[in-house]
């Protein structure tokens, strides 16, 4: 099982998956999945390309511990990825709280080793509500979150899965047996990853350091998304990355990676070159 370990404060092993060859691509999951989560894109991009997955500290088959969450370690863990793999001109795709990692590696670390960024449903450039910040999701919201997964972290993730791929009563764009599988990868986790994770992404403002990307950025998202509204994300933060295109998907839900799968492939195909 390939494997990095990190050389921060708090080093951990990370694993990862290293599929196909050619121009480096980085997949960064989202929460509180894994790195499988990618499967319809590591199906296809290593046809082309040098793509790279690995899972989060804590999650998936990487080493956890109790705490080092916040998005400086998290960044800190992709550049020693990056280094330990010697990449150059890679591409940065992160999704959902994965995006944060992008932007925060680019503004610790700078850009010589990244040619394009890829910020897919991310919750960039700020979350939580606040008195600058009107437009954003309560933080009662995200208490409510933290006592639930304290006190059955499988349910939340039961419904919260649901919601991520947009089913409802009469709509159901994914399987039951694709449900089960997601929600499969997000168990591979524990209680204080998932937590950690959650305040991270919750609480963390990317406004300024999104104003300093220097590198092309395509984001994209879909304007049906419920766990990540694109009002108060992909839209603000189009406005704030200088060389930034938006690519809205009519209907789609958080997980359209899985939803629209055909049709992120072709665009990140696209703007990879």
């Amino acid at each position: 099982m390939p494997v990095i370990k990190t050389k921060g404060d708090q080093p951990v092993e990370l694993f990862y998956q290293d599929l196909g060859k050619g121009k480096p691509v980085i997949f960064i999951h989202g929460w509180p999945s894994n790195s499988c989560m990618w499967e319809y894109q590591l199906g296809v991009l290593p046809e082309r390309y040098r793509c790279i997955a690995y899972d989060r500290r804590g999650f998936g088959c990487s080493e956890g511990l109790f705490t080092g969450y916040d998005y400086d370690t998290l960044a800190s863990d992709l550049n020693d990825l990056i280094e330990g793999l010697e990449l150059s001109d890679v591409t940065l795709v992160g999704f959902s709280m994965g995006g944060g990692e992008v932007i925060r590696y680019l503004s610790n670390y700078g850009s010589s080793k990244v040619s394009k960024i890829v910020l897919i449903s991310s919750v960039v450039p700020y979350m939580m509500q606040a008195q600058d910040n009107p437009d954003g999701l309560p933080k009662s919201m995200f208490d409510e979150f933290d006592q639930q997964i304290r006190t059955d972290r499988p349910a939340f993730l039961s419904t919260f899965g649901k919601m991520f791929f947009g089913v409802t009563l009469v709509n159901h764009p994914v399987s039951n047996d694709l449900l089960t599988w997601a929600h499969g990868l997000t168990l591979m986790s524990s209680q204080a990853p998932t937590l950690g994770c959650l305040w991270a992404f919750a609480s963390t403002d990317f406004r300024e350091e999104c104003k300093k990307v220097d590198v092309p950025a395509l984001l994209i998202h879909g304007d049906a998304d419920k766990t990540v509204p694109i009002g108060i994300s992909s839209q603000k933060a189009v406005g704030l990355i200088p060389d930034a295109e938006l690519k809205i998907y009519n209907g789609a839900p958080h997980g359209l990676f899985v939803t629209e799968k055909e049709r992120l492939n072709k665009d990140l195909i696209g703007f990879i070159g």
